[in-house]
């Protein structure tokens, strides 16, 4: 029975791969760790039985002790709290599902234990891949990706050569205001850009589709995750979702991985990773499926993926920069402090006001976050 830990174990990822535990029966929880859901993770907690849960703020984290004294679960709390989650002995495999630059030193602290790492914290490899990646190598740990597209690269990469690997084809649903122009954007909600056409996400996520900045920062982690350069990615608008993303090999050939939009398959993938299980659910029906479109993305209204390809070319502390700054102005755009525009607008001016460092350290990484976040709250 493989044992798995849980970081973000009450966002749409976490709550997805317990499903997964749920169903399939072989799977032992032995750490979930979460925001301050702190109801939710109760019920999981009676559920799954882990030995250790963590959560954010220490004084949730008493409620939740409360909660639960009739229970043997040891419950830490913040950063402290998530590296021992991370570490955890009995756990073979770490499940990195919170969102934001706080997974980059659990996701080191677990690769340092030889935990296998399934990543669905993209911003990890997006400010710290120079330092995760030739340290999975260097522990001899995989890092399974969990994120649908990345996925399905890794799944089309399976009994081909990837030194043979000539592009990657990455694709986009368009999100909600595919086609759009940037004047028809003006006065874009809240509640519009939380329409997604295809997917269920987070809120924080699906406002990253909607502007193709999460796009974007898919176009860095997979740099990272195949060894490939940022101009050997391709984004294509593939609005049906049913392409998940493609390979192309030196010979021309391209592989793809079809599918029904539904998380559960990836995150499957890399748990149980070579072996492939049933699944419950949808299926493509070729019978009915009337056509699969592509088209080029538009760079001019969807410039923060323009942006992104920027810093990923660039290297060093700019991808630190760009994820710091959309996280902080997407942020401040569901709080309705700032214009739906004004988030490529701040991202583009904290990238030309940083003065990049071409490898930087975790400490670096974090201090560039935290000056970037300054520089947003000084001016917006």
């Amino acid at each position: 029975m493989k044992k798995i830990a849980i970081l973000g174990s009450t966002g749409s990822i976490g709550t997805q791969t317990l499903e997964i535990v749920r169903t399939n029966g072989d799977l032992e929880v032995t750490a979930l760790a979460a925001g301050n859901n702190i109801d939710l993770l109760e019920k999981q907690i009676r559920e799954f039985k882990p030995k250790l849960a963590a959560v954010w703020k220490e004084e949730r984290a008493n409620e939740l002790k409360d909660k639960i004294n009739d229970l043997d679960v040891k419950v830490v709390s913040g950063m402290d709290g998530l590296l021992e989650v991370a570490r955890q002995p009995e756990s073979e495999i770490l499940v990195t599902a919170i969102v934001g630059m706080i997974g980059i030193l659990p996701t080191i602290e677990a690769i340092n234990a030889g935990k296998d790492i399934a990543l669905a914290n993209k911003e990890t490899l997006v400010t710290a891949g120079h330092i995760i990646m030739p340290l999975a190598k260097e522990k001899g740990v995989s890092i399974l990706p969990v994120d649908s597209e990345h996925s399905a690269i890794f799944q089309s990469l399976q009994g081909g050569q990837q030194k043979a690997l000539h592009k990657i084809l990455l694709t986009a649903s368009g999100g909600p205001f595919r086609g759009k122009r940037l004047e028809d954007l003006a006065n874009i909600q809240v509640e519009d850009a939380l329409k997604h056409p295809n997917w269920a996400m987070g809120r924080k996520i699906t406002i990253d589709s909607s502007t193709m900045v999460n796009k974007g920062l898919e176009v860095i982690e997979a740099k990272w995750l195949f060894g490939v350069d940022v101009d050997q990615i391709q984004v294509v608008v593939q609005p049906q979702s049913i392409i998940h993303s493609m390979v192309e090999y030196e010979d021309g050939a391209v592989i793809a991985q079809l599918g029904t939009p539904d998380m559960k398959l990836p995150i499957q993938y890399a748990l149980y990773y070579p072996e492939r299980r049933y699944l419950p659910g949808d299926r493509l029906d070729f019978s009915t499926l009337q056509q699969i479109t592509f088209e080029q993305p538009d760079l001019e209204t969807f410039y923060g993926l323009k942006l992104a390809f920027e810093a990923g070319r660039t290297g060093g502390s700019l991808p630190t920069v760009l994820n710091a700054a959309n996280e902080k102005a997407v942020a401040l755009f569901l709080d309705r402090k700032i214009k739906y525009l004004q988030i490529p607008e701040i991202i583009q001016a904290c990238m030309e006001a940083h003065k990049n460092i071409a490898a930087p350290t975790v400490e670096e990484i974090l201090k560039t976050e935290q000056e970037t976040y300054e520089f947003i709250k000084n001016r917006w």
